[in-house]
């Protein structure tokens, strides 16, 4: 929904658009999404923009830049669609309706999904659900959906009779009896789910105790989430405006009533209203607000700021005519520039074995190793820690890898997670990191800021940390990092791609690290794995050659001694040894 409104707030175009959430819309598509806005509006003189998935700064800068492209020096406050909807509220206590709000403000979302976002005077923000269907939506449509057919179906095994509301969800969903309910809930997305919710609510009116009983609960969860985020930002004694909002508390006025009336039971002082206006009208707030400043939100991106480039970076004079070079002659400069990066990582031995230190230490003492990093870098990590397991039967939990931008990260570019320092920090918080734990960053340049936040947040739990990168002259900030190992590999052959010699010096870094960490843990005898986890018949195979070698038995004696220690070749060579 884009509106246009004059000076005074007055109406003055409104259009409905596709859907625009920043996590679902590459930067081509949310170009083409706001051009098609600006085409049908005539140019403002601020925007205020509320974009579902614009979670963290890194969404609003990326944002940001394709505004600019749009609405070229025009003034526009970039955030999420929760502080949009809060925005255009009409609560009690509100000033005018719009804007900064005279008292903590909760809004109390339920459409399709659900979530509850406040805001304090002072700026404060807080947060309950928003985590989608799979892990939330409490109170939502879908929830609302979902749990009239799982009642339904409860009812017709306990009692053997089928429902009014199971009539009704029957006919809604096409199904002819209650068996098909199984593959169409299997197929249904979200929205089919919650299309169902206008059932739900229609045989409540009709007094039906299933459906009424699903309401009430689905009431009681949203003020729940509700006072609990008003509690994040302000007493419980203290006057808090609690605004109900989306499709299902904007259309069925007696679930609003009711979870009203949760809400005051459980915070006193609460001040509860419907929104009137829709939701879009906060973004006119926001723009308002601009013009009143004439002060654009300024970008933390200063593209005028020159800062010296990291090594990694730098161009290779050895292969200015890389392009141009016969193919072996390329392969030779290539291998000669990795040979290159193994002998500055083998300059650094010192470090690394300090660090091999402390993670021997820190794993004989129950502690953890974690590996942070973004693109290549993070793979490395999660690949050294995900091979611990089975070659030197470690608990998935001791060596840990950690990836800006998550699972998705491995296979695939994930455009501007590495750019979060408190991405990095929550994910060691959410870690539970502490002082027995050992944190080593992974950043190629020495600077991406989703590293830095990590260590930073390690550091601040006790943990010990350090850097592996490949800029010599980096120094430590505050203390942070405990060790920085930087071989001078100079710049890579293809200018940049640090997926190259930087990679490979990075897989040597971590190959010493955990290996030698686990020679001093009694995980390896002479060069052997005596702890690997044969979980497979090339292991298998393995670790009966490794139970030969060490007692000198015959492959049936050793194979039948692994199977009697479920395969843990430390006791089978303790079994055959005189």
């Amino acid at each position: 929904m884009a509106l246009l409104a004059d000076a005074r707030g007055r109406e003055m175009q409104r259009a409905t658009f596709g859907p625009g959430n920043v996590r679902l819309l590459d930067d081509r598509a949310l170009v083409k999404l706001l051009r098609g806005i600006a085409k049908q509006f005539k140019k403002p003189d601020a925007i205020g923009l509320g974009l579902a998935g614009a979670r963290n700064e890194t969404d609003r800068q990326r944002v940001w830049a394709v505004v600019t492209k749009v609405w070229k020096k025009t003034p526009c406050h970039v955030t999420h669609d929760l502080e949009v909807a809060l925005g255009g509220r009409v609560g009690p206590t509100c000033r005018d309706g719009l804007g900064p709000p005279a008292l903590p403000s909760v809004l109390v979302l339920s459409g399709t999904g659900s979530c509850c976002f406040g805001k304090a005077a002072d700026g404060r923000t807080a947060k309950m659900g928003g985590w989608g269907h799979v892990l939330g939506d409490k109170g939502s449509g879908f929830e609302i959906g979902l749990r009239g057919l799982k009642a339904v179906v409860f009812y017709f095994d306990r009692d053997g009779t089928w429902s009014r509301l199971g009539e009704r969800l029957l006919a809604a969903t096409n199904c002819n009896e209650p068996d098909d309910l199984i593959d169409w809930a299997s197929n249904a997305d979200k929205d089919a789910m919650a299309a169902l919710a206008p059932e739900v609510f229609a045989t409540a009116k009709a007094r039906d105790r299933i459906a009424r009983d699903v309401l009430a609960g689905a009431a009681g969860m949203l003020a729940k989430d509700a006072v609990t985020c008003a509690g994040k930002l302000t007493k419980k004694n203290s006057a808090v405006d609690f605004v109900l909002s989306g499709g299902v508390l904007r259309n069925q006025p007696a679930f609003a009533r009711k979870v009203a009336t949760e809400i005051k039971s459980r915070w006193p002082k609460a001040n509860v209203s419907t929104q009137k206006h829709d939701g879009v009208w906060g973004a006119i707030a926001l723009a308002r607000a601009l013009v009143s400043s004439l002060n654009p939100q300024p970008s933390t991106l200063d593209p005028n700021k020159s800062t010296p480039l990291p090594p990694t970076e730098e161009r290779n004079r050895r292969s200015m005519n890389f392009d141009k070079l016969p193919t072996r002659s390329a392969i030779t400069l290539m291998l000669s520039e990795e040979a290159r990066g193994a002998e500055a990582v083998l300059g650094e031995s010192k470090k690394i074995a300090r660090l091999v230190g402390w993670v021997a230490t820190a794993l004989k003492a129950g502690g953890r190793l974690f590996y942070v990093g973004a693109g290549t870098s993070g793979r490395l990590g999660v690949l050294d820690a995900s091979e611990c397991p089975p070659t030197f039967r470690t608990r998935p939990e001791q060596v840990q890898g950690i990836i800006a931008g998550g699972p998705r990260a491995l296979t695939r570019s994930i455009e501007g997670a590495e750019d979060e320092p408190d991405a990095g920090a929550r994910a060691i918080q959410f870690r539970g990191v502490g002082k027995r734990d050992v944190v080593i960053g992974i950043a190629a340049s020495g600077r991406t800021p989703f590293v830095w936040g990590a260590m930073e947040e390690a550091a601040r739990c006790g943990a010990r940390t350090a850097l592996v990168c490949f800029d010599p002259k980096l120094k430590r900030r505050a203390g942070v990092p405990h060790l920085i190992v930087a071989p001078a590999i100079g710049p890579e052959v293809l200018t940049g791609s640090t997926r190259l010699k930087a990679g490979t010096a990075t897989k040597l870094i971590l190959n010493c690290i955990t290996t030698l960490a686990m020679v001093r843990l009694g995980k390896v005898r002479g060069n052997l794995m005596v702890d690997l986890d044969p979980k497979n018949e090339k292991l298998r195979a393995r670790a009966v050659r490794i139970v030969r070698t060490l007692t000198g038995a015959e492959a049936n004696e050793a194979r039948a001694a692994l199977e009697k220690s479920s395969w843990v070749v430390k006791a089978a060579v303790g079994s055959l040894k005189p």
